[in-house]
């Protein structure tokens, strides 16, 4: 009878890639109700694409049990926020929004580069783009107007 070996690093890899499967796919009990947020970003009065929209909750973070909300807008500068699932919303609250205007590397999916809105948008602290979500109800935000000047 032959054994089957597989190199630590093969079988490190294996072990890690069924944890996260069992996390992609546990319990979604502990998910808070979400409603739709949607708008449209403009910036110059024109449509800005791959910017990063974060949602920052003004209660702060829970402990209990964290979200993270967030889109990226698309060619016409619309975006609709993801919490758990593409464009699922956010929970109700009062949320202060950042915006981060950098390259998307399609490749990668991640997001890099300098800021062409040069770091105006990205601290919640700062930011004056607020939204209030309400339960049972989407929310829009029309156009969401920010500038590089």
């Amino acid at each position: 009878m032959t054994k089957v070996r597989l190199p630590r690093a093969r079988w490190s890899a294996l072990v890690i890639l069924a944890a996260a499967c069992c996390a992609c796919s546990g319990d979604k009990s502990n998910r808070k109700e979400t409603y739709p947020l949607t708008g449209t970003v403009l910036v110059d009065g024109q449509p800005a694409a791959d910017l990063k929209v974060v949602l920052v909750d003004d209660k702060g973070v829970d402990a209990a049990n964290p979200t993270v909300s967030l889109a990226y807008t698309d060619a016409s500068g619309k975006f609709a926020v993801s919490t758990y699932d593409q464009g699922d919303g956010v929970p109700p609250g009062d949320y202060t929004l950042t915006f981060e205007w950098g390259q998307l590397n399609m490749l990668s999916m991640e997001y890099g580069g300098p800021d062409k809105l040069k770091g105006k948008y990205s601290d919640p602290k700062t930011s004056t783009i607020k939204v209030k979500v309400e339960s049972g109800k989407p929310t829009d935000m029309g156009n969401v107007q920010l500038s590089t000047k």
